[in-house]
């Protein structure tokens, strides 16, 4: 696991476009997996730049979602298929068959969460997952209580989620979904390398319990502790409470760390 504490947002979402544009120069058809949220947003707007700019195609990439809200058609504005399509899609050449994202409206939840882990399979796997880190420690929507081997699938939010969620969803005069389809713990795991990206007070609290406390499915991101290729890039502000983050700054002086894929 590789701790990079950056002194501002900025830095972060530099540094994980620079790797994921390293990634896309190994591998054109680089197989990306997305996370929406307020941490990746200026991220994904790096990466449109770098496009207008010739400095990455995305005309051979996949990408497959992270997660999704259950009940939530892709056109709601509030879903996670609006979000990359906003923030992402539409800006860049990305084939619309290469877009892979889990459907809030499944008819058959089990069988299309099957299908989607199937069609990461097909697609040889995931080669750089991109993550945030919930205030209750969860990944995707792998909610406290989730296992470490738990795959894509239909889960029930938490109330602290759910909490976090309630504003956008009042304003459009509507109740926060109750339920989610996410990637499981083991999906992510078993992609090639991850990013999460870490910013903000708020977290503060939860990422010295996700990186330096022991594994628990109480804290689901601390499974990252059993990857072996984890960039964990952090602004000032969320890594205020980490136990050892002079070490990790440390770290950093001495072999002037630079993120690079293995």
């Amino acid at each position: 696991m590789k701790i990079i504490i950056f002194d501002h947002q900025q830095a972060v979402a530099e540094a994980a476009a620079a790797l994921i544009q390293e990634g896309w120069k190994r591998k054109p058809d680089l197989v990306l997996g997305l996370a929406a949220g307020r941490t990746p947003l200026e991220l994904y707007r790096l990466l449109v730049e770098f496009y207008h700019q010739g400095k990455i195609d995305f005309s051979r990439m996949r990408v497959f979602g992270l997660d999704e809200f259950f009940g939530l058609e892709r056109t709601h504005p509030l879903s996670f298929a609006a979000y990359f399509e906003e923030n992402l899609f539409r800006h860049v050449n990305l084939p619309p068959d290469n877009i892979h994202l889990l459907d809030g409206k499944a008819d058959n939840v089990e069988a299309h969460c099957r299908w989607y882990e199937a069609m990461i399979q097909r697609c040889g796997g995931i080669d750089i997952q991109l993550l945030g880190l919930g205030q209750n420690g969860h990944l995707g929507f792998n909610e406290p209580g989730s296992s470490f081997g738990s795959r894509t699938r239909l889960q029930a939010l938490s109330e602290e989620t759910m909490a976090v969620q309630a504003s956008l969803f009042q304003a459009q005069g509507m109740t926060p979904p109750q339920a989610s389809l996410t990637m499981g713990l083991a999906t992510i795991l078993e992609a090639k390398n991850i990013l999460l990206l870490v910013t903000g007070e708020e977290k503060a609290r939860i990422l010295p319990q996700a990186l330096e406390g022991p594994l628990t499915a109480s804290v689901p991101a601390s499974c990252l502790q059993l990857h072996s290729s984890v960039f964990v890039l952090l602004d000032e502000a969320a890594a205020a409470g980490l136990k050892r983050k002079n070490h990790y700054r440390q770290i950093q002086n001495l072999i002037n760390l630079v993120p690079r894929l293995d």
